[in-house]
């Protein structure tokens, strides 16, 4: 199994934009430094978010960094012009020696939809049409293509040439049944959110995944899934990770009921028993992320790059137990396949 950091870049003050941002490139590096595989950074257009530029912080992650691979999470396609964000990551992709993975999404919320003019109605479709032209982009030097959504180009040139060709490209999966047959429709790995609810809606749509994977004639044991994580808090004990993490629990309850926001889990206990979190001993999560390979037969799986309100004490000891005792046990249990190396057809 390969582990990454991912990190939506949330800010609600205590600290500046700039230092908000800092704190990001350095938990970077500390991934790198912990022997993590990837560090992502999410893309949001809207408050508490800050992280409405992810090729300009992925770039500075990459001059700060050497090994660590870098994933969008999520790049908004339906959001963007698609031939302005194949020269951004395609720059990236340079500029990182071929580190760069995209997980792709159409997004959500009210200011995307007044920022962009993005609606409802539109949305999966723009996600599509912007996702097709993309994939062109990347593997053709000249392009002629019409779509609803922009102008039409004819022999089109985009440069730079990416440095992976192509790159791969995963599609992130919440709750639609759209961005899952999208991603079988190309053969491309899907990334399971995997933090709102309990498994169950998640693992309905992994099994619609692969049934979609073999409808359209692509080999089962090539389909690949990533899957999300609600929180991570590991120590020597239960009771000692419980202790530590349920005022930060409690208090993203108390933030999202502000916001207005449903509540799944009302307490640290029924996350833990229902939800992604991994909160506990190092063998508690362990066994947490076997049962929820069962399920999904992942091979990828996200933690929050962020404190989240444990000191930074807390938060580096806590990704070190992660390195020294969880990350080997699950490695030598779920097998996973190697990331794409630069020039290879991924």
């Amino acid at each position: 199994m390969k582990f990454l950091l991912i990190t939506l870049i949330t800010h609600t003050g205590g600290s500046s934009p700039t230092e908000r941002f800092r704190e990001v490139v350095a938990n970077a590096v500390l991934g790198e430094e912990l022997g993590f595989d990837g560090f992502g950074v999410g893309e949001r257009h809207e408050r508490p978010f800050i992280s409405s530029s992810p090729p300009v912080v992925l770039s500075h992650i990459a001059a700060k960094t050497s090994r660590i691979r870098l994933f969008t999470a999520v790049t908004t396609l339906s959001l963007l012009d698609p031939v302005r964000a194949y020269e951004d990551y395609a720059t990236l992709d340079h500029l990182s020696g071929g580190r760069l993975e995209l997980i792709i999404g159409k997004g959500n919320g009210a200011a995307q939809a007044q920022l962009f003019h993005v609606t409802a109605e539109d949305q999966w479709e723009r996600n599509r049409e912007s996702y097709e032209l993309f994939r062109r982009l990347w593997r053709e030097d000249k392009v002629t293509w019409q779509g609803r959504f922009r102008p039409s180009l004819t022999e089109a040139e985009t440069w730079p040439r990416p440095l992976q060709r192509p790159i791969r490209v995963w599609h992130g999966s919440a709750t639609s049944k759209e961005s899952v047959d999208l991603a079988a429709r190309y053969g491309d790995p899907l990334f399971s959110a995997n933090v709102t609810n309990p498994i169950d809606p998640y693992a309905e749509l992994i099994d619609h995944y692969r049934e979609r994977w073999a409808h359209y004639g692509h080999d089962p044991a090539d389909a690949l899934v990533g899957a999300g994580t609600a929180g991570y808090y590991a120590a020597r004990t239960s009771q000692e990770a419980i202790d530590t993490y349920r005022p930060i629990f409690e208090a993203r309850v108390l933030f999202q009921r502000r916001l207005g926001l449903p509540v799944v889990f009302p307490t640290l206990e029924d996350a833990i028993e229902r939800g992604s979190i991994l909160v506990g001993s190092p063998q508690q999560i362990i066994d947490k992320v076997l049962r929820y390979h069962k399920r999904f037969g992942h091979e990828v799986m996200h933690l929050h790059a962020d404190a989240d309100g444990l000191t930074p004490a807390q938060h580096r000891g806590a990704l070190e137990l992660f390195q020294a005792e969880i990350a080997p046990a699950l490695r030598a249990e779920i097998p996973s396949r190697p990331f794409p190396s630069p020039g290879s057809d991924s």
